[in-house]
């Protein structure tokens, strides 16, 4: 597998344990998402898709394989040069969220921007917030939100810099069906617009059948694959 623009990873495994009582959460997992292109990765709670995107984010460590954000492998890179390639290349949507309780709902979405010296971080924020129907609710602090509302957040927050990468955990998760499906359609509709390679796992099929693929995965391997429609 020859690694282009994107997301790329070839042969990636990832065991637990040690001995005849280890298991293979990631087994041998290959794929390619190009730039622009929306992949989700669909299947049980248990058969890998959490640490595969972990494996993808490099914030597990590989027993097996590679990953490359677009032309730069991370098998190798010492921890501070991971985390700066990932700073530059790569968005992250946690299931938990992960905003920093102290600042407000613009400061936290600000933040990516304000580290990389952008002077327009404030505004960009601003409208990330706005595009998320959060416009009223910039100024209040993660606990003075609902979870659906932090989702949305850290939705925006992931967004604001056009990372190359966007790698999303659940990402409408906390939604209800309605603003589950919209917020799903404005994500994907901005990694397109902005090329960037999306791999969102996800629980929901509405939200899988919005993506350009689907790979079910079943005991830590990408069993198969459906184009969209």
């Amino acid at each position: 597998m020859t690694p282009t623009l994107g997301l790329t990873a070839e042969g990636l495994g990832k065991r637990f344990g040690k001995g005849p009582n280890a298991v293979r959460a990631v087994d041998a997992v290959s794929l390619k998402v190009a730039p622009g292109e929306c992949v989700a990765v669909t299947g049980p709670s248990g058969c890998g898709k959490s640490t595969l995107l972990s494996l993808l984010a490099g914030l597990e460590r590989l027993d097996e394989g590679n990953v490359w954000w677009g032309p730069d492998p991370i098998v190798g890179l010492a921890e501070a040069a991971l985390a700066r390639l990932r700073g530059h290349r790569v968005g992250l949507v946690f299931q938990s969220y992960r905003l920093l309780p102290h600042l407000s709902a613009l400061d936290n979405v600000a933040l990516p921007l304000e580290l990389a010296g952008r002077a327009d971080a404030r505004a960009q924020a601003l409208e990330h917030l706005d595009q998320m129907g959060l416009h009223a609710r910039a100024l209040h602090r993660p606990a003075e939100l609902s979870g659906g509302e932090q989702q949305r957040v850290a939705l925006a927050r992931a967004l604001v810099a056009e990372p190359a990468v966007l790698l999303a955990d659940e990402p409408t998760g906390s939604l209800d069906s309605r603003n589950a499906k919209r917020l799903g359609a404005l994500l994907m509709a901005s990694a397109r617009r902005h090329k960037t390679a999306l791999l969102l796992v996800t629980h929901d099929p509405a939200l899988a059948a919005l993506a350009d693929r689907s790979l079910p995965m079943k005991d830590g391997r990408l069993s198969g694959r459906r184009s969209r429609a």
